[in-house]
């Protein structure tokens, strides 16, 4: 009777190991990706072509949209970022966002577009 006891706990325990390790490589993929993009998220932060929202996501200023599928790519990659550490907080990932569009304005550089909470925009 033990045996079969042992193997379930075996097989539960490499079943979440798996789980785990899956869910580190995605994350890591996400890291990496976002890593690749910032020096022409950078550039394009510094030409004022876009700026960064008060719910921790890029925007576009003004009518000039270069390189739109990077920002929507980065966009989306923020947004997996906010949903697992919300879930992991238990709150909502709304609200980790416009945490981290604060944290994201007290770093950016001068010249950075940032939008306040009540939703105006400034220049740094």
């Amino acid at each position: 009777m033990q045996t079969p006891v042992r193997f379930l706990i075996f097989v539960l325990l490499a079943v979440l190991f798996s789980f785990s390790a899956s869910c580190l490589a995605a994350g890591n993929d996400v890291k990496n990706r976002m890593k690749e993009r910032l020096p022409a998220l950078t550039s394009l932060k510094a030409a004022g072509v876009i700026g960064e929202n008060n719910a921790g996501f890029l925007e576009f200023r003004g009518g000039e949209k270069k390189q739109e599928a990077l920002i929507k790519d980065e966009n989306n990659d923020r947004r997996q970022v906010y949903d697992a550490i919300a879930k992991k907080q238990g709150v909502d990932s709304g609200l980790v966002g416009s945490r981290r569009a604060l944290q994201i304005a007290e770093q950016a550089p001068g010249g950075t577009w940032l939008q306040k909470p009540d939703g105006s925009w400034y220049q740094k």
